[in-house]
């Protein structure tokens, strides 16, 4: 599995952006998906986490709200939509994915064994 991100930028505290992970390699239908935020502070902390199947997601406490996780199956890709953008978030944001979406896993990088390069974030 091949993850790519996408879409990351420098952005004014107040704005939204959206950032895009494609998957390529494998079949993508039915992969556990999520998103990750690693700074020097936290580490590498999961945000949301979606199952391409079903398009069940779900959400860390620091992304309810304002981050929303979606979706294109027909061309392999994963977005992050992001609103109301915190000098917090900024940080290097990564595509992970998983053949399996594992319980309490899904917003752990234990969870996760394909990973993309990441792409920063700097909210200002």
């Amino acid at each position: 599995v091949q993850l790519v991100e996408s879409g990351g930028d420098s952005v004014q505290a107040g704005t939204s952006l959206r950032l895009s992970c494609s998957a390529s390699g494998t079949i993508y239908w039915n992969y556990c998906m999520g998103w990750f935020r690693q700074t020097p502070e936290k580490g590498r902390e999961g945000l949301a986490a979606i199952f391409t199947g079903s398009g069940s997601s779900t959400y860390a406490d620091s992304a309810k709200g304002r981050f929303t996780v979606s979706q294109d199956n027909a061309n392999n890709t994963l977005f992050l939509h992001m609103n109301s953008l915190k000098p917090e978030d900024t940080g290097m944001y990564y595509c992970a994915a998983d053949r399996y979406c594992r319980g309490g896993l899904v917003l752990h990088v234990a969870g996760y064994n394909y990973w993309g390069q990441g792409t920063q974030v700097t909210v200002s």
